[in-house]
């Protein structure tokens, strides 16, 4: 995409750090991914390096300190992608919890072909809560929408033709919770112990947003009781340094996530609803723009 935007890169595959500042001299804008937080130190070096814009090629900018980079004379901006890849793994999700598909698969893996002992639940008997309704959620709640199940919305800042109610009744009516919220001081544990309470018993959790949404010591318990009936979770609390890597042959220091594998009716994945070649080229190319932008006065941060 470079050449037919005019942009002669300089890439890297290690992620932004004090170790490869020097890269950065004598370019005003950097392009940088979401899987590794950018430190202030790191900032502070870009800075100095003489870079004045950073495009992160993300949604959320919850792994820059946005306002110390302002403050040494950096913006930052995000990207759009296409929202289609996290509200159709979102979907997917819903549907592999909902037919106890993990535990579906490893039967059949070790070739025990005997029924579940729990039936499977049809989306259309369901009531799902959505969390937010920014360009994804409101692309889950079209998805939705086909397989005719009541829909609830809860947002600070309604947007989508949806049935908007308080988070408190979304909580205590839906069957499903899907989290598509952005990850701020705000919505940090928004699932905490006292809002997990509330939920229907037996609901399930699907989090395609960011993991701190959730309250991963709360969570635990509540799926070891049967509390909840289960969740999906494609981010976690700690997952960095973890997801995107290979641990086979390592110990995994978080206690939380080797629970939550062990559990038959928990699915986990690594971050990856947003990974198509759709939404890829959409984050490059948009990424790309915004430099441009930026460079030509068009973009502020």
């Amino acid at each position: 995409m470079a050449p037919r935007l005019g942009v002669l890169p300089t890439i890297t595959p290690d992620a932004v750090s004090e170790a490869n500042i020097e890269l950065a001299f004598g370019n005003r804008c950097i392009s940088v991914g979401h899987k590794t937080r950018i430190t202030n130190s790191t900032l502070l070096g870009l800075s100095q390096a003489g870079v004045k814009y950073i495009s992160t090629r993300s949604i959320g900018f919850n792994h820059i300190d946005v306002e110390y980079a302002q403050s040494v004379g950096i913006s930052v901006g995000n990207v759009a992608y296409s929202p289609d890849s996290v509200a159709d793994y979102t979907l997917m999700l819903m549907l592999m919890v909902i037919r106890n598909a993990k535990s579906l698969v490893r039967r059949t893996d070790v070739h025990d072909y005997r029924l579940h002992d729990v039936r499977g639940k049809e989306l259309r008997d369901l009531t799902v809560g959505v969390v937010g309704t920014g360009r994804i959620g409101a692309a889950v709640m079209d998805r939705l929408r086909g397989f005719g199940c009541r829909i609830l919305a809860h947002d600070a800042m309604p947007t989508a033709v949806a049935d908007y109610v308080s988070l408190d009744t979304l909580l205590q009516e839906s069957d499903i919770v899907s989290l598509h919220t952005p990850l701020t001081t705000e919505t940090h544990h928004l699932l905490n112990r006292q809002r997990i309470a509330e939920m229907k018993h037996g609901a399930f959790v699907i989090n395609t947003g960011r993991g701190p949404l959730i309250d991963t010591e709360a969570l635990i318990p509540a799926l070891e009781s049967g509390r909840l009936g289960g969740a999906a979770l494609d981010v976690l609390e700690g997952e960095e340094g973890i997801f995107y890597a290979d641990c086979r042959d390592i110990h995994i220091d978080n206690k939380p996530l080797v629970r939550l594998q062990e559990m038959p009716n928990v699915l986990i994945s690594p971050h990856t609803a947003y990974f198509t070649d759709h939404a890829l080229s959409d984050t490059i190319e948009n990424s790309l723009i915004n430099c441009l932008n930026f460079e030509s006065g068009k973009q502020h941060g």
